[in-house]
């Protein structure tokens, strides 16, 4: 993947700049937050059900291989 230097950010800036206007770019920068927040929430709900998932599945282990043996 080519890097990105300086002057290609600004172009980029400033191509924005034209196609949005000044105004919209917050409006632009506040969606894009939420998005992303968005995305960060739902990949950490995913990761703790994947480990209640793991916990709970280990507790059962130790539960059903926790016997005790008496005399007959």
């Amino acid at each position: 993947m080519p890097n990105i230097g300086g002057m290609e950010w600004v172009l980029i800036i400033l191509a924005i700049l034209i196609l949005f206007g000044g105004r919209k770019i917050p409006e632009f920068m506040r969606g894009l937050g939420r998005g992303i927040r968005e995305f960060n929430d739902a990949k950490d709900n995913v990761k703790n059900e994947i480990e209640s998932g793991i916990h709970e599945k280990d507790n059962k282990k130790t539960t059903v291989t926790t016997t005790t043996t008496g005399e007959v």
